[in-house]
């Protein structure tokens, strides 16, 4: 598919409600929300990155990867095709969220990922976890 680069995303639920964070205005796709994701690094796994990734952009430990939501496929800033694979994990308590790499977060549910400027993709994903869950 001339796939280069893999991204895994996080959907992290609070009784009815999602996490998603809001990129910094002067980033690639900046002010955007998303879910917590990041890049799969050389010779990691999907589920290690995930466990990172989620650790590093919220501070949030993953209790459990609770299922695959399926994925997407977007261009980088740096023009390299990209797939992201989604899932549904649930985290440790507290729900104490430290951004390193975020501008802000929000909890919203399946009403609100209207409301807020949130890409196509993103939004297929959260529409098929919120049918399913």
């Amino acid at each position: 598919d001339g796939i280069n680069r893999y991204v895994v995303g996080a959907i992290i639920q609070r009784d009815l409600s999602i996490l998603l964070l809001k990129r910094f205005k002067d980033d690639f796709m900046g002010g955007i929300y998303e879910l917590p994701s990041g890049r799969v690094e050389d010779g990691e796994s999907l589920d290690v990155a995930l466990y990172r990734e989620v650790k590093e952009e919220t501070g949030l430990k993953i209790k459990e990867i609770k299922r695959y939501l399926g994925h997407f496929d977007y261009q980088s800033k740096s023009s390299r095709k990209t797939r992201q694979f989604n899932f549904a994990v649930t985290v440790e308590e507290p729900l104490e969220i430290r951004l390193q790499e975020h501008e802000n977060y929000l909890w919203t549910d399946k009403n609100g990922i209207h409301q807020y400027m949130i890409t196509d993709s993103v939004k297929k994903i959260l529409n098929s976890f919120f049918h399913t869950a």
